[in-house]
């Protein structure tokens, strides 16, 4: 049993999206924290910051790490972050005398953050990836039953004659936009120590920052640790996809109502009416619509950070970002479905 529906046990089948989940899984985490890790010390050797011999020490270690999960756990709930444990035995790993070259320079939030960043930039990807099939879809629909009469609804009332082709427009008019939004969303490192301003680093700290993100594939900027919109934005991305995907749904069992204007396959089963199709999957895609809205106001309360850093307000985002992304890829998922669902629209 578990508390999210997009891990449960048979709930999943409905809402689950194992290809997302795993962005979030604890195996990409702490890739995606000694990655950065890696990085770090490899920069700081390019820069005459560390030596050249602990980076490459250190850089052999990282990747052959394997840590103690339990152990993390622990240290998680006394620290509040897994960071300080992952660092504690990471150097242990390393051991002798370039054990202080670890980390150095770094603060949690700076592997926390960055990691996240990594994982999303791969989400993004497979996010993109749906969005362009969904698209496909539609122009499938489109040459399909594009040419078909329908009836236009105004304020839930009968309105005039339309064809099937414009109500599919509105459904995929803003894909495209979603798609390019992705493209260009701006992921950024993470990186600026104790308090962020690289104290340790003075004048290298810069370019320390720059060659860090370059090497991660992330966009440099002034840290943000205590600046959200990062993150802010890309949920608001996420609830504008759901929610464009909830008006498909929500359009898609309305027609099914009528009965007479489409036709799909697979139809849910009822334990009373064995009659009954039911568009189990238009609905779903209403409510992760719904679902999405109401946590990104959550996002937004998690923007409000004290002073140089939040434990209350980053906490919040770890509650929260996940599920997003969980209903972005179970909607999207859903929406291919549903359009493969659909036997006919519209009438001849």
């Amino acid at each position: 049993m578990t508390i999210s529906v997009f891990d449960h046990p048979f709930l999943s089948g409905l809402l689950g999206d194992h290809e997302s989940a795993q962005c979030f899984g604890t195996s990409a985490d702490i890739a995606a924290m000694l990655r950065f890790e890696l990085e770090l010390v490899k920069a700081q050797a390019q820069l005459g910051i560390v030596p050249a011999s602990a980076a490459a020490h250190i850089a052999d270690i990282t990747v052959a790490l394997t840590p103690d999960i339990d152990t993390l756990k622990q240290a998680a709930a006394r620290d509040g972050v897994v960071v300080p444990e992952l660092v504690r035995q990471l150097r242990d790993a390393v051991g002798g005398e370039y054990a202080p070259y670890v980390h150095f320079g770094a603060t949690s939030q700076d592997v926390i953050d960055t990691s996240l960043m990594l994982r999303l930039q791969q989400l993004c990807q497979i996010f993109q990836t749906r969005l362009e099939r969904l698209a496909q879809q539609f122009v499938h629909l489109d040459q399909s039953f594009g040419k078909n009469r329908l009836t236009a609804y105004t304020r839930m009332q009968p309105a005039i004659e339309i064809r099937t082709h414009d109500r599919i427009i509105a459904w995929s008019a803003p894909l495209e936009t979603y798609h390019q939004q992705l493209q260009n969303m701006v992921l950024p490192l993470q990186f600026g120590g104790a308090a962020g301003t690289l104290d340790r680093f003075g004048e290298k700290g810069t370019p320390l920052r720059a060659l860090l993100a370059q090497n991660l594939g992330l966009h440099d900027r002034l840290q943000w640790h205590s600046q959200r919109e990062p993150i802010a934005m890309l949920a608001n991305l996420f609830s504008m996809i759901t929610a464009s995907l909830g008006k498909f749904g929500q359009d898609i069992a309305l027609m099914a109502e009528l009965g007479s204007e489409i036709g799909l396959r697979d139809g849910g089963g009822s334990s009373a009416m064995p009659h009954k199709k039911n568009p189990v999957m238009a609905e779903i895609l209403v409510a992760l619509a719904r679902f999405n809205a109401v946590q990104l106001s959550g996002i937004h309360h998690a923007m409000v950070h004290e002073q140089e850093r939040s434990g209350a307000a980053w906490t919040l985002e770890w509650m929260i970002l996940p599920q997003m992304a969980a209903a972005t890829g179970s909607a999207l998922n859903g929406a291919l479905q549903m359009t493969k669902a659909i036997t006919h629209l519209g009438k001849d």
